[in-house]
């Protein structure tokens, strides 16, 4: 009788992934101050454990890129030698999303050494960051780079293999619950909104959200029998609150879609802003957080008024944080205060403007007075 002995090993090849987004803020006056040549670097950042760094020429790395931007990745790290890896500069848009049309991926490359370096000195053309560029926010935008660093490749025994007789799938309740939504089988509750009508389901309602829950099975339930009316709404924001209910995912705020233009991305600011007030109305404390961070994300002079007016009646600190940081600005203050916005936060919320004034600005600037002014006008 013979014995079968099987031995088994595998060949492994593994790489570790990161990123670095960097922020060039205050882009035309550092386009002016550095001169062609020379350069700014990023703080370290470690990916895999080594540590890197970016540098970023505005005016060019040599003569014959002075009319580009330069950008490169080096190796900081005084203890690695030969680290493989490919990497990707990235320039994003307004949304925080990668704009294909200048994103930039490298082949393998060697950094032998502490200081090695590799990136484009041709990276994207002066002119398409000019005053009125549309990837410009506040006179700033941001480059990503991700890396992904390849590790040594190496034997080591394993157990045999197996088929994997069984597939389980990804969760797909949230496809349930939308088509649910969508076909309206058994629905038992109908809300008007303005001139529209919307079926639903109560107890999905009441699962997700605890003022549906009161209204729809608590206390008030005998008052919400007939059609529900639901006023200072517009339609399409309820049709987008039940969409999130259901399937717990927006419809609108598209998150992967690179060709969108700058007036979908308003369509898009305007819709959190009605979305947040009606996930505080309804208690949904997750839409209300996502659309805190959306708007977090795209503060600038024009619309910051609006937001800080959203932040103070609807008790969303973060949000109120973000904007008081951006107003630590004199300029983006005073840009601020010229907006149509100002006049509402003026009336509506002039106690943020006193914690403002006095969390930020000393009394002798023309800004305070203006705002204290303001205030008592």
């Amino acid at each position: 009788m013979t014995d079968n002995c099987n031995t088994f090993s595998t060949i492994v090849a593994e790489a570790v992934s990161g990123s670095h987004v960097i922020k060039i803020a205050g882009y035309s006056r550092i386009k002016v101050l550095l001169r062609n040549g020379e350069s700014l670097t990023s703080i370290p950042f470690s990916v895999a454990g080594h540590s890197w760094t970016i540098r970023f020429y505005p005016n060019g790395d040599s003569a014959e890129s002075q009319d580009y931007l330069s950008f490169y990745l080096i190796l900081d790290s005084a203890n690695s030698y030969d680290v493989k890896v490919i990497f990707s500069f990235e320039l994003l848009g307004k949304n925080g999303r990668s704009v294909s049309s200048y994103s930039f991926t490298t082949d393998l490359r060697t950094f032998s050494y502490k200081g090695s370096l590799w990136g484009y000195n041709k990276f994207i053309h002066q002119t398409v960051l000019e005053e009125s560029s549309a990837h410009l926010r506040d006179d700033s935008f941001s480059i990503r780079c991700d890396i992904k660093v390849f590790k040594e490749i190496y034997s080591q025994e394993t157990k045999g293999v197996h088929s994997k007789f069984v597939e389980v799938p990804p969760s797909n309740l949230h496809q349930h619950l939308g088509n649910l939504l969508d076909s309206m089988d058994g629905s038992d509750v109908v809300f008007e909104v303005g001139e529209e009508r919307f079926s639903a389901h109560r107890c999905v309602l009441a699962a997700r959200s605890s003022v549906f829950k009161a209204e729809l099975l608590g206390t008030m339930k005998e008052k919400a029998d007939g059609a529900i009316q639901v006023d200072d709404m517009e339609p399409g924001v309820f049709k987008s609150l039940l969409h999130f209910i259901y399937t717990d995912s927006l419809d609108t705020m598209a998150q992967e879609d690179q060709s969108r233009d700058e007036a979908s991305e308003e369509e898009d600011l305007v819709m959190a802003q009605h979305l947040l007030v009606a996930a505080d109305r309804y208690n949904v404390e997750r839409l209300k957080l996502i659309c805190e961070e959306k708007l977090c994300e795209s503060i600038d002079s024009s619309m910051v008024a609006t937001s800080l007016a959203l932040a103070e009646q609807h008790n969303c600190n973060g949000l109120k944080e973000a904007c008081f940081e951006f107003l630590a600005s004199p300029s983006n203050l005073l840009e601020m205060m010229a907006s149509d916005g100002y006049d509402h936060l003026k009336t509506s919320c002039p106690a943020v403007l006193k914690e403002l004034t006095t969390r930020f600005l000393p009394p002798e600037t023309k800004a305070s007075e203006e705002i204290t002014i303001g205030l008592y006008n």
